[in-house]
């Protein structure tokens, strides 16, 4: 009870805290608040977007949430050097053969920094800037010393395009697109004023209570669905070709455990996993990406979703149509294979025998001692084979060594041109065992109770929506609405689904039986 009471606390301090730092700034409360976990959880984040669009005013806001530690605050340029960023070298110690920083107020001394123009950074700046971003220490002189940061916002107009740039731009776990306040809220912002934040030195973070938060969120569950999810989320963006490093995917977790131990749960849920779409783009326009694809997810049950389950659906109703279009070749009463032949007729014969015949005359083949008595598969008509092979006057032939009539040789079927015709057979809808159908109706009758699960899930988590995410610390308000969407979408498509398997059961029940 007590440490439910003392989550509880911590969560209502942040929605204060929160509220304090969204004043005076209009449309601005989702990158508040990707600021202010990004920095419980020690993580980094970048705004893309124009000047104007308050990115340094988030910074110096978030740095009012931590009562110990400096501020620091640099714009970069292509001739920005390391002094800027890192302090003057120390005269003094150059004089001793030392090369020392001075580093009080700057980079290396700061718990919150914004670095506006983040990719300016140049070789001389970004190898030290990586371990500080990354170990969180610097290098002085001959020595690694830690450094107090907490968070850095960064800032750029546009995406690193150099290559070299690559390790710094996977530094910011967090990344999000500021764009201008809307046309909508265009008039409240003629009309802003400047209001202090106002926090009570009890409701700012020491550096205690960070270490003990990411420590404590690191016992938060990973449920199974969650794990699911992920793997899925996984191979979604390499279908996309996004790529996104093991160490972002591992940082990932340690995000989503902070947000849900703050926000007072004892594990992370699906509804966590919509801050992934902050996460994990490489392009802006892929965000929308992630977005879609989070909404055709929800309703996740360990391994049975609906993706799943649609899958094992179409799997039996294509089993269904084979079962029905299997068929078996009918016997008669003496157990003999029967079949159909030229003439449509019932036949126990396989092969049936017919004479050929060319517009109406028999054709024959020629005498034995030609190579091909066919004709090339044509035959012979009567008066081709008369005029070919046999003589004028007496209308005869000389075959193994003796003379043939013309009549004699045609009266012989073996010299008919003979065509076997291997007649079809005559098949019928297979009758299936009782066994066999009832084993079908078990499987899907199993598979329907999964969809029948997976439907009371997805209703209970509907009925206790808004008591899960309603008060959510890290996603906004109109969430629920959103979740509310998708959750009837799945609870429908559920439905659909539980329709269709009625339907494979219905045709199973309907199938020819012994």
């Amino acid at each position: 009870m007590r440490t439910r009471f003392i989550l509880s606390h911590m969560k209502q301090r942040i929605q204060t805290i929160l509220e304090q730092l969204n004043t005076g700034l209009i449309e601005r409360e989702e990158p508040i608040r990707l600021a202010l976990l990004s920095a419980l959880s020690g993580e980094h984040l970048l705004l893309i977007g124009e000047p104007g669009t308050a990115k340094s005013v988030l910074a110096r806001k978030l740095h009012l949430a931590f009562k110990d530690g400096e501020y620091f605050e640099r714009l970069l340029t292509k001739f920005s050097v390391p002094e800027e960023l890192f302090g003057p070298l120390s005269i003094k110690a150059l004089e001793n053969d030392s090369y020392l920083r001075l580093t009080d107020r700057y980079l290396p001394a700061a718990s919150i920094a914004f670095i506006d123009e983040i990719f300016k950074a140049n070789s001389a700046i970004l190898n030290a800037l990586l371990t500080i971003l990354n170990e969180r220490e610097f290098d002085n002189g001959d020595a690694r010393v830690k450094v107090p940061l907490v968070s850095v916002i960064a800032a750029s107009n546009e995406l690193p395009s150099d290559e070299g740039l690559a390790a710094l731009y996977d530094r910011f776990l967090c990344r999000y697109q500021v764009e201008p306040v809307s046309a909508q809220h265009f008039s409240s912002l003629l009309q802003l004023q400047d209001k202090p934040v106002m926090l009570a030195d009890n409701q700012l973070f020491t550096k205690l209570e960070l270490k003990h938060i990411q420590t404590q969120a690191e016992k938060i569950n990973l449920p199974d669905e969650v794990l699911t999810f992920l793997a899925d989320l996984r191979d979604f963006m390499q279908q996309k070709q996004i790529y996104v490093s093991d160490r972002r995917w591992r940082k990932v977790i340690k995000l989503l455990k902070v947000a849900a131990f703050t926000n007072a749960q004892s594990s992370v849920s699906i509804w966590d996993c919509y801050l992934l779409q902050h996460c994990l783009w490489q392009t802006p326009e892929q965000r929308q990406l992630i977005i879609d694809w989070y909404h055709t997810q929800v309703g996740m049950n360990g391994t049975v979703n609906l993706k799943t389950l649609d899958k094992l659906t179409l799997t039996w109703e294509h089993v269904l149509q084979q079962d029905q279009d299997s068929k078996v070749q009918q016997v008669d009463n003496k157990n003999r294979l029967l079949f159909i032949n030229r003439q449509g007729e019932i036949s126990t014969d396989k092969i049936t025998q017919v004479k050929r015949t060319r517009d109406g005359d028999p054709l024959y083949l020629a005498p034995p001692d030609q190579e091909d008595r066919s004709n090339n598969s044509l035959g012979y008509t009567p008066e081709e084979l008369k005029h070919q092979f046999f003589d004028d006057r007496y209308q005869q032939t000389h075959i193994n060594g003796q003379w043939v009539h013309f009549n004699q040789y045609i009266a012989d079927p073996e010299n008919c041109y003979i065509e076997e015709y291997t007649n079809e057979p005559c098949m019928m809808a297979k009758k299936h065992s009782i066994a066999f159908i009832e084993g079908r109706l078990k499987e899907t009758g199993n598979l329907a109770e999964d969809i029948v699960q997976l439907q009371q899930n997805l209703h209970q988590q509907h009925a206790t929506l808004e008591q899960v995410i309603g008060q959510h610390l890290w996603l906004l308000d109109d969430f629920a609405k959103l979740a509310s969407s998708s959750l009837n979408k799945a609870i429908a498509q559920t439905e659909t689904l539980l329709s269709r398997l009625q339907a494979v059961m219905n045709s199973y029940q309907q199938l020819p039986r012994l």
